[in-house]
């Protein structure tokens, strides 16, 4: 199983599990499906005629066509891995998920990056247009890069593909949860709440995120381990003495952080 360590602010590192790639292989074909279905529908619904009717007479012009069906299938993959938090909905299919290399979502910028390096999927975007000749245009430019695509994927450290690389990123399996409501913030419906660790509140909602993959993890291997160096690591940096058991100060800072965070 190939793993990815991301450095948390604690100097650990948590494993997450990358992305197999039949996999990806698998997310792939399911976003190509969408995309085809879109243009095959679009070209029915708006125009009244089959897409192959498109070159020959059809009632849309090439440049109506452009910017009705090939602008949303070549922006799909970025505008979909923007607004899902790194997923399309082939990968949300497959359960995977683009982080960076802090462990974070990505930034706009990262996803461009890797989205631009997409351009060898571009023919597919205009062969809907102009059918015939640029199917089988489309279909060289996009099996050959596409088989650098899998080799890059095999051979690289983090297998990533050439866009990863150039964005810092990485395609994972573990979910990665970007919302903090989900990830962060429990029900903490205490009437008479008693807060304990208010040092808590000094700590960034990227650390609550590691503290709270941490205590998920409790029964994976080494899990004991890791959350009794989280919590000391935790200890020295708020300055807290606690003779808590790891998990239970763990838990107990989430509690706090919650219970303080949803009171300002």
């Amino acid at each position: 199983m190939a793993t990815v360590q991301i450095a948390t602010p604690f100097n650990l590192t948590l494993d997450f599990e990358i992305a197999d790639l039949h996999k990806r292989i698998f997310a792939y074909l399911i976003d190509l499906f969408i995309m085809v279905a879109y243009a095959w529908i679009m070209g029915n619904m708006v125009y009244d005629t089959p897409i192959a009717g498109f070159a020959e007479g059809g009632n849309a012009t090439a440049g109506w066509s452009i910017v009705i069906i090939s602008l949303p299938i070549l922006l799909y993959p970025l505008s979909s891995e923007i607004v899902l938090h790194g997923q399309t909905i082939g990968k949300k299919v497959m359960d995977l998920r683009v982080m960076n290399l802090q462990g974070g979502e990505p930034s706009l910028s990262q996803y461009i990056t890797r989205w631009l390096f997409r351009f060898f999927e571009w023919p597919l975007v205009f062969g809907v247009v102009f059918p015939g000749f640029f199917i089988i245009y489309q279909l060289f430019f996009m099996v050959i890069p596409g088989i650098a695509v899998i080799i890059t994927i095999a051979v690289t450290k983090r297998n990533q593909r050439l866009g990863d690389l150039a964005a810092n990123t990485v395609l994972v399996k573990t979910r990665i949860n970007t919302s903090i409501n989900d990830t962060i913030f429990q029900e903490i419906n205490y009437a008479n709440y008693e807060v304990v660790f208010p040092q808590v509140m000094r700590l960034i909602d990227r650390d609550i995120n590691v503290i709270k993959s941490v205590v998920n993890n409790g029964n994976s291997k080494n899990g004991y381990d890791l959350a009794v160096r989280t919590a000391a690591r935790i200890k020295s940096a708020l300055e807290i003495k606690s003779n808590l058991d790891a998990f239970d100060f763990l838990e107990k800072l989430l509690q706090d952080y919650n219970y303080l965070a949803t009171k300002e």
